[in-house]
């Protein structure tokens, strides 16, 4: 058994390796300081890495892609990591991606991918609803025909970058209430009618807001499937990107988890016997991410949907972002309440930043509780749980 799994992981020597690794030789550099100069130095490092032909290393030729197996996409994400390359700025657009690719026209194929891919446009997900959040099926917003157009009113509220986007892939209200009557719509986040409202963070950043659409036109040419096919394209879709998502996060958690071990180590912390056991579940957890991680998206690689089962790794990865961030504290010690904008903060401030961004972890893209529901329903096969006292009286 074990000689069967070293078998499937052990990366092939591709061609790409060496242009790749020539490559991020020439253009992998320490991130300049500050939120601006950071997104500016991602952003051309992705547009270079797209003209070399050297991203998505998963996607097909035709879409421009690099069509790698499963052991050539471990080396590829090894590479990136070892050489500290940027994530790409808008991790949304992996999302929008898959579902293009699947479910997408030609013409929006090649009017999306490339620049998406490039970081020349960045998008934001319109899904989350003040009345519909992790009940996505009770959204409200509505998209009624006119002609060549679809007008969409309604509100739109924890949408991550959409004061950065250029585009918002939406579910929009098309037919009856319920799932059948959803359809995925683009829109243009300068469309006369949106008006975007940033929301502050526990970071103190604005790292999502509210979108408000009144009677904004959209081509029905952006319409993605068929209409009212939008609730299945979104799951299918969703379930993609939390399955290839967690590939390169795999080796940004090694790396991460290394440098708090090395942390530790050089701080009296290292002493701690209780710290030391914390660190000792971070090192199995890093593991059994990457194994499970490694699994999901053999299934996808299959040309398989990885269906709910893709909630085991989003629960698995919110849940260990968490304990990840709360040990890294309790190594620091007092000066975790210095945050990343004060000079003397350890390591930038970089440990107590994340500890606060990941506290939505498990509220994000599906709540943990919503995550375990899926998995004991639909991948244990338990019972659903009876309704509320009252529920769908009156």
């Amino acid at each position: 058994m074990v000689a069967a799994v070293e078998t499937v992981d052990r990366p092939r020597q591709g061609e790409f390796l060496g242009p790749l690794r020539e490559f991020l030789a020439a253009h992998a550099s320490p991130p300049p300081r500050g939120g601006s100069a950071r997104l500016t130095w991602a952003r051309a490092f992705h547009a270079d890495l797209t003209d070399a032909g050297l991203a998505a290393p998963g996607w097909p030729k035709e879409v421009g892609g690099m069509d790698l197996s499963l052991p050539d996409q471990l080396a590829y994400h090894r590479e990136m990591t070892r050489a500290r390359a940027p994530r790409h700025p808008c991790g949304l657009s992996f999302i929008v991606a898959p579902t293009l690719i699947r479910h997408g026209t030609p013409t929006q194929k090649d009017r999306f991918l490339r620049p998406l891919l490039r970081a020349d446009e960045f998008w934001c997900q319109g899904f989350s609803e003040p009345g519909a959040g992790s009940e996505l099926t009770a959204l409200s917003t509505r998209a009624v025909r006119d002609g060549d157009h679809y007008v969409v009113t309604g509100q739109k509220v924890w949408t991550s970058q959409a004061h950065l986007a250029d585009w918002m892939f939406a579910l929009v209200r098309t037919g009856e209430p319920g799932p059948k009557g959803i359809s995925y719509l683009l829109l243009s986040m300068t469309s006369p009618g949106l008006t975007v409202r940033p929301l502050r963070d526990i970071s103190g950043g604005t790292h999502f807001a509210e979108v408000f659409l009144d009677e904004v036109r959209v081509p029905v040419e952006n319409l993605v499937g068929r209409e009212n096919d939008g609730w299945s394209i979104a799951r299918t879709s969703l379930g993609h990107e939390r399955a290839t998502a967690f590939l390169s996060d795999e080796f940004r958690y090694r790396r991460v988890v290394s440098e708090l071990i090395a942390l530790a180590a050089g701080s009296p912390a290292g002493d701690d016997p209780v710290v030391r056991q914390d660190l000792a579940r971070m090192e199995a957890g890093v593991r059994i991410l990457a194994s499970n991680s490694r699994r999901a998206l053999e299934t996808v690689l299959a040309g398989r949907d990885p269906g709910p089962a893709s909630s085991v790794n989003r629960l698995m990865r919110a849940e260990f972002d968490q304990r990840l961030h709360e040990v890294a504290l309790r190594v620091i010690g007092p000066d975790a309440v210095l945050g990343n904008r004060e000079p003397t903060a350890p390591e930038g401030g970089r440990w107590t930043y994340g500890y606060l961004m990941s506290r939505s972890s498990t509220i994000g893209a599906g709540t943990a509780e919503i995550q375990r529901n899926t998995i004991a329903e639909r991948v244990l096969g338990l019972p659903a749980p009876p309704p509320a006292p009252g529920a769908g009286r009156g």
